[in-house]
Formats: structure tokens, C-alpha cells, sequence
């Protein structure tokens, strides 16, 4: 067993893809580094903190990109984010078996913000026009840093998201929300709270995740290939679905004080049974207990 959330981006690579097949797009010998770092006398990277390029998985050719979150935390610059379009535009012209993205992210880099911004809204485009050309698109969640920001609703653009126990997924992360509304609203360093409420086990039940997996490089490699022939339609009853999906959840959670933390509750409202031991269950046990 080899843990997903300790390797760096190319290390998942190497081991999640069929062995030898990755043929990486700009590496770091083509130094396209960001433009706007160096001015502001922060360290650069010389791939940007993203790799790309083609492979084969399972026998099969797919496109696939792997953020490093050891540099500034997978952020999203204006480079960043151009190689992940880049990689979906390509996809388009030469329609592989599918797209993966290794998702480690905590959303747009602060220093480009705007460049950041504008990079993720096209990264999110670029998402649904593959998946419009019939081609899924992946996302493996399982790093460190987690998938949020930006990057959070890049995920919930995809087909399938395939998630770890330790992985986790939001649109705000915890810092952010505590910085906002306060440590009462939100304690970020309450590692069982901000697992309780964007971990895998947690997206897994509520329907926000499609598969859930061990911290292991292997058991993510099996669900990516499972995944390469489940196109989710990009329809509008599809979008309905989900709508009614996020409703249901929305009037399941009980008003007022109703005793215990708020996924707890949520997870009672759900139907699932013990939902207080969810924490303490091994993934196996977990993945059994979804009704949605």
C-alpha cells in the first residue's frame, strides 16, 4: 500500500498511470513559469506547479494533469491555469479515453488573483466543453492540501470525483471561513470538525463524490479506470437532478439546536445509520452505509 496523499504530483503519476506511458507536456525544462511571481519576489517554479500531458491507463490513452501541492499549495496562477486548458483544448482535438485531473488545490493564488480567477472560470469552461464532446473528465481527490476554492467547484464540474477518506473537498476552506465569520462559526485548527465537514467520508454520503476510496495509490488507480466508461449526461435534466439533490439536502438538516455537530445531523437526516461512529468506520464500512 503506497499512500496517495504522501506522494508528490509526478510520484502519483508514475505509479497511477500504466508504468512508463507519461509523456509530460511543458516540463520544467521548458521553464514556462509564471510571470507575475518573480516581480513580486516570491519563488517560482519552473513547471508552474502543474504537470500535464498524455499516458495510458488500463491499456487506454487518457490526458491527464497533477497539481503539486508542495508549491504554494497547488494554487491557481495565470500559467497554472492556462497548461490545465491547454490540456482540455487538446483533449478536444485528439479525444483520448478521458481526462484526468489529480486535483491538490486550495483554489486561486493569492499573488494573481485576478489572472487566477480569470484562469479558473476558463479551466471550468474548458471542463464542460469536454465533457459536451462526449470525453469524462476524472477528478482524483486525495492530497494534503485537499480541493477547494476555484479548484472545488472545477471538481464538481467533472463527470466523476473519485475521493480518499483523507481527502477533502469545498468550495471555502476552513481558514477562509474562519477568517470571515470567526472561530465560532468555524474552527480551522478542529481537524475532526473540518473532516467531519469536507472530508471523503462526509462528500461521499451526501452524494458529492462517486467513489470512495483507501489512501492508497493502487485503490485510486482501479476506481480511475472504473470511472474511464461512466459519463455523467451534460443535460439539463441531469442539471435538474442535481438541483434537487442539493434541495433535499437543504431541508434534511433539522432547525435549531437539535444536539451534536452539524454533518452528524445531517447524516441522521439522510438515514444513515450510527451516523456518529461515521468518523471511526474504516472506509469499507462507510461506502456501505450511502443512501443516496
Amino acid at each position: 500500500m503506497i499512500s496517495y496523499a504522501e506522494c508528490s504530483a509526478r510520484e502519483r503519476l508514475a505509479l497511477l498511470l500504466d508504468a512508463g506511458s507519461f509523456h509530460e507536456w511543458l516540463p520544467p525544462s521548458e521553464r514556462v513559469m509564471s510571470p507575475h511571481l518573480a516581480q513580486l519576489g516570491v519563488p517560482s517554479a519552473f513547471d508552474d506547479g502543474v504537470a500535464i500531458g498524455r499516458a495510458m491507463l488500463g491499456g487506454r490513452e487518457v490526458f491527464a494533469a497533477a497539481q503539486e501541492g508542495a508549491f504554494m499549495g497547488g494554487g491557481v496562477g495565470e500559467v497554472h491555469g492556462a497548461k490545465l486548458v491547454g490540456l482540455l483544448q487538446r483533449a478536444l482535438r485528439d479525444r483520448p479515453a478521458a481526462v484526468l485531473l489529480l486535483a491538490e488545490s486550495g483554489g486561486v493564488r493569492l499573488h494573481e488573483a485576478n489572472a487566477g480567477l480569470i484562469a479558473v472560470s476558463e479551466v471550468m469552461r474548458a471542463v464542460l466543453d469536454v465533457r459536451a464532446a462526449g470525453i469524462p473528465v476524472i477528478v482524483l481527490i486525495g492530497g494534503a492540501n485537499g480541493c477547494f476554492g476555484g479548484m472545488g467547484i472545477v471538481a464538481r464540474c467533472a463527470d466523476h470525483i473519485v475521493m480518499s477518506d483523507v481527502g477533502r473537498l469545498a468550495m471555502s476552506g476552513p481558514e477562509v471561513i474562519e477568517a470571515s465569520h470567526g472561530v465560532d462559526e468555524f474552527d480551522s485548527r478542529d481537524r475532526a470538525l473540518v473532516w467531519r465537514t469536507t472530508g471523503g467520508k462526509h462528500r461521499w454520503l451526501t452524494g458529492d463524490c462517486d467513489a470512495l476510496v483507501e489512501d492508497d495509490v493502487a485503490e485510486f488507480r482501479a476506481a480511475a479506470i472504473a470511472a474511464l466508461d461512466r459519463q455523467q449526461p451534460l443535460t439539463q435534466a441531469a442539471l435538474e437532478q442535481e438541483h434537487s439533490l442539493l434541495t433535499q439536502r437543504l431541508h434534511a438538516l433539522p432547525d435549531g439546536d437539535a444536539g451534536g455537530d452539524e454533518a452528524t445531523l445531517l447524516w441522521r437526516a439522510l438515514g444513515i445509520a450510527g451516523a456518529e461512529n461515521v468518523p471511526d468506520l474504516p472506509v469499507e464500512a462507510v461506502r456501505a452505509l450511502r443512501t443516496l
